[in-house]
């Protein structure tokens, strides 16, 4: 059976890649860690302030009065491609690559932090309303952040091969092309991951918030 270009071109890239995707997972865990353990260091009033704000959302949600989904959909496409396009841009200065191991790593932070102070604050219930309210998109963001990620760090590191090694290297100009339409790419799968996150989890939530809320005055 012939094999799909795409498909072959995705193993060969993973097959090359492979300890360097074991890299940035590993940080990426390991800023999920942090964040995780960063809650367990705040103070009491921190949590209630953070609580505070965190209950005036969900009743929000819960009454319908969020943001149109055009304009989430909007906010969340332009924050991720930002945070994306901020990693393809390290990746061709060179000396922004360790700058590009700490993006994602407070990604991962972020995301750790979330879930952690929910689970710490609503036990079973904050980790539902985390499953349904950051799980969604973040199942499509992260992968692409992570490939964004390996692949402006072996971009980077084929550039410090060409500038100071004295071997002879192929043409540099179709590089920079494969690096650009992987950015293309990506951009384009982040308009999947903000659609979920205008059209989809905010069902999710406001489901999800109403259901606790009923589970909660059936056991008072």
């Amino acid at each position: 059976m012939r094999t799909h270009p795409l498909k072959s071109a995705a193993a060969v890239h993973l097959r090359e890649h492979a300890s360097l995707y074991v890299f940035v997972i590993v940080l990426f865990l390991m800023g999920v860690i942090f964040g995780a353990i960063v809650v367990n260091s705040l103070s009491f009033s921190q949590k209630q302030d953070l609580y505070y704000y965190l209950t005036q959302f969900f009743g929000q949600v819960s009454k319908d009065n969020l943001a149109s989904a055009h304009d989430m959909f909007r906010q969340s496409y332009m924050h991720n491609v930002k945070y994306i396009a901020l990693m393809w841009v390290l990746g061709i200065s060179v000396i922004g690559l360790p700058i590009i191991f700490v993006l994602l790593f407070l990604k991962g932070v972020v995301v750790g932090f979330t879930v952690g102070f929910l689970v710490s604050q609503m036990s079973w219930k904050g980790f539902l309303l985390s499953f349904v309210s950051i799980m969604p998109q973040n199942v499509v963001v992260i992968p692409l952040m992570i490939v964004m990620g390996v692949v402006s760090i072996s971009f980077s590191l084929q550039m410090v091969r060409h500038q100071f090694m004295k071997r002879p290297h192929g043409p540099v100009f179709p590089l920079v092309m494969r690096y650009a339409a992987a950015m293309a790419l990506t951009a384009v799968g982040l308009l999947v991951s903000s659609a979920i996150e205008a059209y989809v989890s905010p069902s999710l939530m406001k489901q999800t918030v109403k259901w606790v809320v009923n589970i909660i005055l059936i056991i008072i």
